[in-house]
């Protein structure tokens, strides 16, 4: 059975930081681009960052500069560091796999990210 289960999500003041993780199982974790989706109340989700299987990462521009993807394969994690957090940043954070080139994808449950003062 795959999982994917985030953690990490809360709420924060704007200018703090917050590391969502993402841990999966039931996958050749390796093998998988793992990106970071967001959705917001009223808009549509999109994505944040992505690393690929190799290591590679794009973001969307609006987080550039204030957040990280990494992963550690060893431990079938991927996680996303999140600095300079603005209102802006608020929305329900996705865990997706995608083995490229093939059918295969996933998502995690999604954990809540409210930044406010």
């Amino acid at each position: 059975q795959v999982q994917l289960v985030e953690s990490g999500g809360g709420l924060v003041q704007p200018g703090g930081s917050l590391r969502l993780s993402c841990a999966a199982s039931g996958i050749f974790f390796s093998n998988y681009a793992m990106t970071w989706y967001r959705q917001a109340p009223g808009k549509q989700r999109e994505l944040v960052a992505l690393i690929t299987y190799n290591g590679n990462t794009n973001y969307v521009d609006s987080v550039k500069g204030r957040f990280t993807i990494s992963r550690d394969n060893a431990k079938n994690a991927v996680y996303l560091q999140m600095n300079s957090l603005k209102p802006e940043d608020t929305a329900v954070y996705y865990c997706h796999a995608l083995w490229v080139g093939t059918s295969y994808e996933y998502w995690g449950q999604g954990t809540q990210v409210t930044v406010s003062a």
